[in-house]
């Protein structure tokens, strides 16, 4: 008789088991498909987050590097060492690096002092206390940069430009953007040129470095934080922040205008896996990643994605685990059965059905209701997928916001500047809280794969015992 038959007659004959079979496989096709849809819905999330932060490498000397590199500079003296040459990063070197393929955008920076001259001089209304030591405070803080909009007070308002315009990576290297309370003090407008002397203090038994640079006032900015109306040392001041280019401000800090000397640089990653290639592009180029290490901070990054992350962790997790429940629980039903119809088995196989079609016809028995549990399955599963992932999402990012609260506030490179100041940061990423789940034929291929693994693991392993049956054996003892 044919084994299809048979199968078709079993499961028609009683519905009740069939139905129990149709169900558990149900659940378990319904909560395997949905670990693969939360699985690929996040796995779309967090290439979108790499599309749309990537990540922030940050490249800046490391003193400890070019001590070990024998590189630093060592007089004959019993002064200690200097820094020198070796430690400086070059604006030429970084451009060659910003051309690497894993760059999606470059930035840098420098940071440093300029003292007054005969002619300019620091906005300072309240005068230092008498007997006072102020030259390591009488300066003004000039900052060279790239671009005065992605600078922080810039972007959240605290200061705007009231005259002129700012820097931009087009502007020459003698151009300035000053104060406006500087401006009125120096009796300055747009147009007009300032000079400024280098603001490196002197080491011991070292001359004080007087040159002068002239520079180009192109803007004037209004910084909301008014006079005190008590000293502040000048530095301290807002009034006397001034914004010059990368290479301005080289200049102010002695190096000269051969070449533009940086306090670091950021390059924005294209994805946040690319930080081997941008390491090994830097080198190409000629950089020492002993003294300017390459380090990334994916902050961001972790943060969109880390808590979609640890749910796609907990789906797949479920997955496996429901499968190998899945598989087990079927297997004892399935032993169940067999010893349930010994004496059909029997029967059959006294009547000269071979073995291995009694094992096919439970195998075609099992497989049957696993196709109806795999289309039922898919038809349900989008909803459920999405109320069972908004959920457990929900958790984790509430999870990581409270984590993210109770940490202290730490440097942040991923800055627009790239100084590394906590109080300078990019806006704070929110981590991902929603998904977008997805069904589509591949999804329905992978479950109904596991589906049918699991009938064929839960019907062959107990079903190895039917090739060992003897008929006379089961007819007369029952077992």
């Amino acid at each position: 008789m044919n084994l299809f038959k048979r199968a078709w007659w079993r499961l028609t004959g009683h519905l009740g088991k069939t139905l129990m079979l149709v169900g558990l496989f149900f659940v378990i096709c319904t909560l395997v498909l949905s670990g693969f849809l939360i699985e690929a819905a996040a796995a779309r999330a967090a290439d979108a987050a790499k599309q749309r932060v990537g990540a922030v490498a940050t490249m800046q000397l490391d003193v400890n590097g070019l001590i070990n590199s024998g590189k630093m500079e060592k007089p004959d003296g019993p002064q200690g060492g200097s820094i020198g040459k070796a430690g400086d990063l070059h604006a030429s070197l970084v451009d060659k690096i910003c051309e690497s393929t894993a760059v999606a955008k470059c930035n840098y920076s420098t940071d440093g002092g300029a003292f007054p001259t005969k002619s300019t001089k620091l906005h300072q209304p309240v005068p230092p206390p008498q007997g006072q030591d102020s030259l390591g405070t009488d300066l003004f803080s000039a900052s060279g940069i790239l671009d005065l909009g992605e600078v922080k007070e810039f972007r959240n308002g605290d200061s705007e430009l009231v005259a002129g315009h700012g820097i931009t990576p087009d502007s020459k290297s003698d151009e300035i953007v000053v104060e406006e309370r500087v401006a009125k003090d120096n009796h300055l407008e747009v147009g007009d040129r300032m000079k400024l002397m280098v603001g490196v203090l002197p080491g011991a038994g070292q001359e004080r470095d007087k040159r002068e640079y002239s520079f180009k006032v192109v803007g004037i900015y209004k910084n909301s934080t008014p006079d005190s109306g008590q000293y502040v040392p000048a530095m301290m001041d807002p009034a006397n922040r001034l914004y010059v280019t990368p290479g301005g401000g080289s200049k102010l800090e002695g190096k000269g205008d051969k070449d533009t000397v940086l306090k670091n640089a950021t390059f924005t990653l294209k994805d946040p896996e690319d930080l081997d290639r941008l390491k090994k592009d830097a080198e190409a180029a000629g950089a020492d990643l002993r003294i300017f290490p390459i380090t990334v901070n994916d902050k961001q990054y972790k943060t969109l994605v880390g808590p979609i992350s640890k749910t796609a962790d907990f789906a797949s997790v479920t997955v496996w685990l429901v499968a190998l429940a899945g598989t087990v629980i079927l297997a004892l039903i399935v032993a169940s059965s067999l010893r349930e119809r010994r004496k059909e088995l029997g029967i059959l196989l006294s009547l000269g059905e071979r073995k291995p079609r009694l094992l096919g016809q439970h195998l075609v028995e099992v497989v049957a209701c696993a196709v109806v549990a795999i289309g039922l399955a898919g038809a349900c599963s989008q909803v459920l997928s999405q109320s069972i992932g908004d959920k457990l999402l929900a958790g984790e990012v509430s999870s990581a916001e409270e984590d993210a609260a109770n940490k202290s506030q730490e440097p942040d490179y991923a800055n627009s500047m790239g100084n590394g100041a906590a109080g300078d940061k990019e806006p704070e990423a929110r981590p991902i809280s929603s998904m977008d789940i997805r069904i589509g034929p591949a999804d329905i291929g992978k479950v109904g794969a596991t589906g049918l693994g699991i009938a064929a693991l839960a019907t062959l392993v107990p079903g190895s015992r039917v090739l060992r049956l003897n008929p006379r054996d089961i007819l007369t003892k029952g077992d």
